[in-house]
């Protein structure tokens, strides 16, 4: 028999989520006053859209249209290159001013953040609800963006809180009005269920998630795995999910790819993205002390039309001077001469802690010791004077061509514009502009 209305009448958890609004865009209206209430995208260096202010996506902007086709539909539009570096600037100063709230704060993504208030009413001598509207109000005058802010007693209902009124929302959900956000919501439109499943569930008359979160658990035990179980016990007011602060530590696989224009097809420039592909993988494997026991390599044409390879190594590994061989055997297999690329890619697969290989009969230990040290030095370098200090000869290509030529060949200001005492390899943490805090 389902269950019957929610009805929860207290706080035992408060849970809030923030979602940044059209968060690359926002940040480039920050910087730029003057793009404030146009039409803005970004991804010019990727001949699609990135991301689009809610001007722009008032006019019918989508993410991953062509720039052609968002000219054509809105032809008005503003469109810059990506500047993710001052993206990533702008997330670490949100993220601050969330933790002087409180310290449980999870960064879920650059732009969303979950923050565990439960037990600080008494600290700001309010309500939840006056807490979030004070911390979406400090985020916002501080950065210069606006910010929709979700408040619940589970991270699904905060989540849910937080997409209700975008942009520039604060939803508050207590336990006893659950069912008033979930009975109008679409089952597919809650986190973590997907199209596949939300078919699934339809079969069963399932179209709401008021209507999943009514039906008994004997059914959600007998029909659905263990995460839509939690999401089921989280739509109910039950809070499974916790607000992990630690940063991630461990990895599965780490993939790193480049786009670049116009395509090509010089065997030694896409060779040398491989590399810096490679490179740039490495430094993160070796950051949290894993190596990779399978290496994925792929191409992509400009049709779009994806190769790729998959070759297992002889012992796990980080370092890029054990990884060019079969670097280049992987690439000799899948490049085709008369084809133009214009994206390269690889994933280090099958990770394993960097502490806990063996060496077998046909490992030198001595040479990998050495390798071990060289690369410590080289991460050294890399973090008093700036990534790529030292690189190896294969990447060299990527310094003389740029990423991106022709039309689309800008590059963010935040690269051309350098404060007093910077330089291209070493930049400070700040965006182009001070903005008020």
């Amino acid at each position: 028999m389902d269950k019957q209305p929610l009805t929860i009448h207290s706080w035992p958890r408060a849970i809030l989520h923030l979602d940044a609004d059209a968060f690359f865009a926002s940040c480039e209206q920050a910087i730029h006053p003057e793009l404030r209430g146009k039409p803005v995208i970004t991804g010019k260096e990727r001949g699609i859209v990135a991301a689009a202010s809610y001007e722009a996506k008032d006019r019918g902007v989508k993410r991953g249209m062509s720039l052609y086709e968002v000219k054509k539909v809105c032809p008005d539009i503003v469109i810059l290159p990506s500047d993710y570096e001052t993206y990533s600037l702008f997330s670490l100063r949100m993220f601050e001013i969330l933790r002087r709230f409180s310290p449980d704060v999870e960064g879920y993504s650059i732009d969303e953040a979950f923050v565990e208030l439960t037990g600080l009413r008494r600290s700001f001598h309010g309500s939840y609800g006056m807490i979030a509207q004070k911390m979406q109000e400090t985020v916002e005058a501080a950065l210069g963006l606006t910010v929709s802010v979700g408040l619940s007693i589970t991270k699904v209902l905060a989540k849910i809180g937080s997409k209700h009124n975008k942009p520039h929302g604060l939803t508050v959900i207590p336990g006893r009005d659950i069912h008033l956000y979930l009975k109008d919501l679409p089952v597919e439109k809650v986190w973590g269920i997907g199209p596949n499943t939300a078919a699934f569930l339809k079969k069963f008359g399932i179209m709401t998630a008021l209507q999943f979160a009514k039906k008994d658990e004997h059914f959600i035990k007998n029909h659905l795995s263990k995460p839509y179980q939690e999401i089921w016990h989280e739509l109910n007011g039950r809070s499974v999910y916790p607000v992990t602060t630690e940063e991630k530590s461990s990895y599965q696989s780490i993939s790193k790819a480049k786009t670049f224009t116009p395509p090509s097809n010089d065997e030694t420039f896409i060779f040398a993205q491989l590399a810096k592909n490679l490179e740039n993988a490495c430094i993160k494997a070796r950051r949290y002390n894993l190596a990779a026991t399978k290496l994925i390599i792929f191409l992509r044409t400009k049709e779009f039309r994806n190769t790729g390879i998959e070759l297992k190594l002889s012992r796990p590994t980080a370092y890029p001077s054990d990884l060019f061989g079969p670097l280049r055997e992987g690439f000799k297999r899948i490049y085709e001469l008369y084809s133009f690329y214009r994206q390269t890619g690889i994933v280090l697969a099958g990770l394993v802690s960097e502490t806990g290989v063996q060496y077998t009969l046909f490992d030198d230990p001595a040479r990998i010791e050495k390798m071990s040290r060289i690369y410590h030095a080289v991460d050294d370098l890399s973090r008093k004077f700036g990534k790529y200090t030292v690189c190896h000869a294969a990447s060299l290509p990527t310094k003389i061509q740029t990423q991106h030529e022709g039309e689309r060949g800008d590059v963010p200001q935040r690269i051309t514009h350098l404060f007093r005492g910077e330089n291209r390899r070493q930049r400070l943490g700040l965006p182009l502009l001070h903005i008020k805090v």
